[in-house]
Parts: structure tokens; C-alpha cells; sequence
């Protein structure tokens, strides 16, 4: 008799664990962050490009961040809201659908990273090297950066997939809300080592360069700061710069817990609520 769930192309999403009595708030919540997600986020790049006194540098890299929440919200919120209102056997999701959504869901987290290390490399420019900044922050670099933050992300998830993908999958069940890499290789009775080995690669990797960029970049300005004299000019520094960093530091907590929790299966509703709540607040 065939195995049906031997690669099967239908999968099971486990879903939130919600009370039926919270089902509703629950969902008005997670609604109505995704609407302010979108005006907000479609709001900035409206206004930046209707402004062509915002067609600055450091704004257009700027334009990356909506851009990126936009998308990468609507590839996980708008399904997450009807899988509330269906009974957990009808959470169902093609494979295919479920390694582009594992995809996009990586490549948001990875572009983001990629995203604020370039602002970082702006604001340096910007305050370590005042006199060169409109020479080297040229529409030229701004459009080399844009695609590089863009790309190596898209390098970097691609490989992590294409190794999940190859996998032949003996269960069905996605103990997640929404599809991660993670989610979808634990799906094989193969051995998954070498997925281990990239992702914990690619995991250290992306957050030593993010971590060492942003440390190195904050210091060089702090001691700028420091040795300038000029208040107002260590005012506007700061504000630009406390606001990147807190932002920064938010999404580096938030991707280092999911990481870990997915380490430790009995934490495993701790984990799913934790990304779908980081996921609809990232434009606050």
C-alpha cells in the first residue's frame, strides 16, 4: 500500500492555539495591525516619493524598510487571518505554496538585516565624513546598496531552501502557524545535517556581519560625537541614530528568540505566537 504522506503536496499547518472565546479579538487584532502596517508603510513611500525634498540618500535607503514590512507582511498576515476562522483539519497548505511562503518569510527577516546595515553605512558616511557625503553617496551607490541588501538576501535564503527542498518529506504536519525553513525540513526522515550545518552557518554568519557592521559604524560615530563640539549637529546625530539602533536591537531580540525556541519543542506555542505578534508589530 503507497505511503500517502511519502512527499505528499498537501500539508497540515498546526495553527495558533486559541480559545473559540478569543478567536475574535484575535483576529481583530491581528486585522487591523496589518491595515495600520499597510497605510503607514504605503503612507513613508508615498511621501517620499512625492516630497523631492526627502530624494536624500539616507531617506530613499530608507524606502527599503516599508517596502520589505509591506511585503513581507502581506505574505504571512492576510492567510494567517482566514486560517483563524477555519477548524484546525481544514489548515491546509499546498507544498509549494508552503516553500514560497518559507521563501518570503526568510528573505524578509534576511533583507532586513541587510537593509539597516546599509542605513548604517549612510548615517557613518554622513556624520564621520560630512564633506564627502554627496560624492560618495551618490543615486549611483544608493542604487548599488539598494541591490546588494536586496540580493545578498536573496542568494543567501535561496541556498537555505534549495538544500529543504531536496529533502523527501515523510510527514505532513507544519507545527507552525505559517511555513519556515525549519518547519518544512523537520517534515523529512532524512538526515538534515547539512541543513543544520548552513543554517547555523548562515544564522552566525548574517548576524556577526549585522552585529559587527552596526557596533563598528555606532562607535566610529559616537566618537565623532565625542570630539565634535557642535551640540546641534550631536543632537540630530543622536536622534537619527538612537532611533536605527532600537529598531536594530528589536528585530535582533525578536530573531534570536524564534531561533532558539525552535530549539526546545516544549516551548513550541511560545514560539509560534512570538513571530505572527513580531511580524504585525514591526511598523510601530
Amino acid at each position: 500500500m503507497v505511503n500517502d504522506t511519502f512527499n505528499s503536496l498537501t500539508l497540515q499547518l498546526e495553527g495558533l492555539r486559541i480559545e473559540e472565546t478569543s478567536v475574535f479579538p484575535v483576529f481583530l487584532f491581528f486585522l487591523f495591525s496589518y491595515l495600520f502596517i499597510l497605510i503607514l508603510n504605503v503612507g513613508i513611500v508615498v511621501l517620499v516619493y512625492i516630497d523631492k525634498g526627502l530624494h536624500q540618500p539616507m531617506h530613499l535607503l530608507f524606502c527599503n524598510l516599508p517596502v520589505n514590512d509591506i511585503f513581507g507582511n502581506s505574505i504571512v498576515l492576510p492567510r494567517l487571518l482566514s486560517d483563524l476562522l477555519k477548524p484546525p483539519s481544514e489548515l491546509l497548505i499546498s507544498y509549494y505554496e508552503c516553500v514560497l511562503q518559507a521563501f518570503c518569510t526568510h528573505l524578509f527577516g534576511t533583507t532586513s538585516h541587510t537593509v539597516l546595515m546599509i542605513m548604517a553605512f549612510d548615517r557613518y558616511v554622513a556624520i564621520c565624513n560630512p564633506l564627502r557625503y554627496s560624492a560618495i553617496m551618490t543615486n549611483r551607490m544608493v542604487m548599488k546598496l539598494t541591490v546588494s541588501a536586496w540580493g545578498v538576501a536573496f542568494v543567501l535564503v535561496g541556498v537555505l531552501l534549495g538544500l529543504t527542498i531536496r529533502l523527501n518529506r515523510c510527514r505532513t504536519l507544519i507545527t507552525n502557524p505559517f511555513c519556515d525553513n525549519a518547519s518544512l525540513f523537520k517534515l523529512s526522515c532524512e538526515s538534515v545535517v547539512i541543513n543544520n550545518i548552513y543554517g547555523l552557518t548562515f544564522t552566525v554568519v548574517l548576524f556577526t556581519v549585522s552585529i559587527g557592521s552596526i557596533v563598528l559604524t555606532y562607535t566610529k560615530i559616537t566618537l565623532v560625537c565625542l570630539s565634535n563640539k557642535n551640540k546641534s549637529l550631536n543632537s540630530k546625530a543622536l536622534k537619527t541614530c538612537s532611533t536605527h539602533l532600537v529598531v536594530y536591537l528589536i528585530m535582533l531580540f525578536c530573531g534570536i528568540l524564534i531561533i532558539t525556541l525552535h530549539r526546545f519543542p516544549q516551548y513550541s506555542d511560545q514560539r509560534k505566537i512570538l513571530p505572527s505578534s513580531s511580524i504585525s508589530s514591526r511598523a510601530a
